[in-house]
């Protein structure tokens, strides 16, 4: 009995330790998060969102980019199957990116926890989840998806109380920190590793030449460069490996 009780409080400490080192690692994406769900909040308010309505909104949703599209779609008098159907094209690459993270999860590891992991991923913790020193443990992953949450969530509800008492001017310029952001887990990545640099060139240049030749919606343009992209470089990393063997 003593022995199952010190194996668990052993075990109990090394689920909070690692979640603590997640919630550390997060702390960049924490703070950059921030200006853009104050920015989200203020723009919901102005669209005449209640504040319980952006509150969930955000809550639930979780979604940056498509949490933006989908207030202009509101803004525009869209009806609500578009509102989602839009939203759905638009956030489909999380799919893709919780397929990715269930597969590179310790096999069996808390699959119960596996819709939660799913939930809170986002560009920029994939970003990260990607890099080859990030560890892959449902714990830290956990601390590092939900430290996020919090500050969206929390810079969302913020944004709408006290959005207003910011110039106008800051006001402008926040929405502009989640691209910062998202740029400052690239690059470093990006600098220790060639085929990462080549496959976020080719994923820029390929959403760029869909976006301007504008056959797809903007969702669909997203989801086309992310597979192109990730396919070849998941060819051009195969190759890597097969030279250093």
């Amino acid at each position: 009995m003593e022995e199952d009780i010190e194996e668990y409080s052993t075990e109990r400490k090394d689920t909070l330790s690692k979640f603590r080192e997640g919630m550390i690692a997060s702390l960049p994406i924490f703070i950059g998060y921030i200006p853009v769900a104050v920015t989200f909040g203020l723009l919901a308010k102005s669209t005449g969102l209640t504040l319980l309505e952006t509150f969930l909104f955000s809550a639930l949703v979780f979604a940056g980019a498509s949490q933006f599209m989908a207030l202009q779609l509101i803004q525009g008098g869209a009806e609500p199957i578009q509102i989602i159907v839009a939203t759905f094209i638009m956030n489909f690459r999380h799919f893709l990116m919780s397929s990715h993270l269930s597969a590179i999860l310790p096999a069996k590891e808390k699959p119960w926890l596996l819709p939660f992991l799913s939930f809170g991923i986002t560009d920029e913790s994939f970003a990260y989840l990607s890099t080859s020193h990030a560890s892959k443990e449902v714990d830290f992953i956990l601390g590092l998806e939900y430290s996020a949450y919090v500050s969206w969530v929390g810079g969302t509800v913020t944004g709408y109380l006290f959005g207003n008492i910011l110039p106008p001017i800051l006001q402008a310029s926040m929405g502009l920190a989640l691209y910062a952001l998202f740029i400052a887990l690239l690059v470093p990545e990006a600098k220790r590793s060639l085929s990462v640099a080549i496959t976020a060139v080719i994923g820029g240049l390929t959403h760029s030449c869909l976006a301007w030749l504008k056959i797809f919606s903007p969702g669909w343009n997203i989801i086309l460069a992310i597979l192109i992209a990730a396919s070849i470089g998941a060819w051009i990393i195969d190759e890597d490996e097969e030279e250093d063997q």
